[in-house]
């Protein structure tokens, strides 16, 4: 499973115009409301506001990935945002946040959870790619930067 596989231009959204931290979970939360893999969104936001109450999912390097393992879910769920202006994030650098990734996994699921994970952190912790993620302009041309990179990743 890549990210390619999981995003789809209908889950991505660019330069978004928010102030707070809440209001990108939110909106990351409404992007994939009819995702045919979210079964339950109520459960699905109890669970991704709940891992972030535990720890702020800002991990850094102007990265935010809100998280959750979900009994909302019934199989992976991807959605993919910049924002327009850098947020705070409470992230574990201090850095404010302009891009976000929103995974939901089923809670069966840990092992391809935590190497979604590893593998989102693994890429868009270069920084080569996060100054191309925060100026591209089309939904496409982030599908086609994943399907780039990951072509020498292995499959999980």
């Amino acid at each position: 499973m890549k990210i390619e596989d999981l995003l789809s231009e209908k889950y991505i959204v660019l330069n978004l115009d928010l102030a707070l931290k809440s209001q990108v979970i939110e909106k990351m939360l409404s992007i994939v409301a009819d995702h045919p893999g979210v079964m339950d969104i109520g459960k699905l936001r109890e669970d991704v506001l709940k891992r972030e109450q535990d720890m702020s999912t800002g991990i850094g390097k102007t990265l935010a990935l809100p998280h959750a393992k979900s009994a909302g879910v019934s199989r992976p769920v991807m959605a993919f945002a910049t924002l327009r202006n850098a947020i705070n994030f409470d992230s574990i650098d201090n850095e404010p946040v302009r891009i976000v990734f929103l995974l939901a996994t089923p809670e069966e699921m840990l092992s391809e959870h935590l190497k979604l994970l590893g593998r989102i952190t693994r890429l868009a912790g270069r920084d080569d790619v996060r100054q191309r993620l925060v100026l591209l302009t089309a939904a496409s041309e982030i599908i086609e930067l994943f399907r780039e990179e990951e072509k020498d990743f292995p499959q999980i």
